[in-house]
């Protein structure tokens, strides 16, 4: 017998006296960190690069070798509970000389608590962080979207590949800051890639079925659906 769900209620964590306030005068720079930096220095040493606080959220910057480890303390200790990711994504600024910043957003609903977390990419090295999907099932779509747009590989990652941009697009990655406003190739060879592709490839007005367009499917994704797995995962 399954027990029964049980919701997670924001705050539960917290001792009964601590009510939620909503901040006022929150300065740019500096202000109360959220008390998980200082532990996870604590916790972690020169794994940690840095902790800063900006209008009155704390950004943690992680050594991209310790991820995991920092992500699944993070998780997994009485006294964080982070159990919600609700985002991952990356920065890249117009300065060459600035590193690209892999993102992770955490939630802790038990302690009403915030946190980002940063990896640092140098731009001309590899582009790799490692994936978290065995710690948060839901950075599954979150990765794919970010290896999409920004080129950031994510090793360990189930099914690695693209997810707003068709799976043959190959024109690069879309948010990063070389890519043209217009696209690579010219709007006449768009216009042909797009006149040659047969949408029924992709989608399909019943319930996502591709069954009828198989045989026009890339081999690659021909193998994945006769593994078994579903359409749309």
């Amino acid at each position: 017998m399954t027990a029964p769900f049980q919701p997670t209620l924001p705050g539960h964590a917290l001792s009964e006296t601590a009510t939620p306030t909503t901040p006022r005068n929150v300065p740019h720079q500096g202000g109360p960190a959220n008390p998980s930096g200082a532990a996870l220095q604590q916790q972690f040493g020169s794994a940690i690069v840095r902790v800063d606080v900006g209008w009155g959220e704390t950004t943690v910057v992680v050594k991209r070798e310790q991820l995991v480890e920092v992500v699944r303390w993070l998780k997994t200790a009485d006294d964080q509970r982070y159990d919600y990711l609700s985002d991952v994504t990356a920065v890249e600024y117009r300065d060459a000389g600035r590193a690209i910043e892999v993102v992770w957003h955490l939630r802790s609903l038990p302690f009403r608590r915030f946190l980002r977390l940063k990896v640092m990419l140098e731009k001309g090295s590899d582009l790799s962080v490692p994936s978290v999907v065995s710690l948060y099932a839901g950075a599954n779509w979150l990765e794919r979207e970010c290896w999409d747009m920004f080129g950031i590989r994510f090793e360990g990652h189930p099914d690695l590949r693209r997810i707003l941009m068709w799976e043959s697009f190959k024109e690069g990655f879309p948010l990063r800051k070389d890519f043209p406003l217009r696209g690579r190739f010219s709007r006449s060879e768009q216009l042909r890639q797009a006149l040659s592709a047969n949408p029924e490839a992709r989608y399909s007005m019943e319930e996502l079925s591709i069954a009828d367009a198989f045989e026009d499917l890339p081999a690659d994704m021909r193998t994945r659906i006769d593994s078994g797995v579903r359409t749309g995962e």
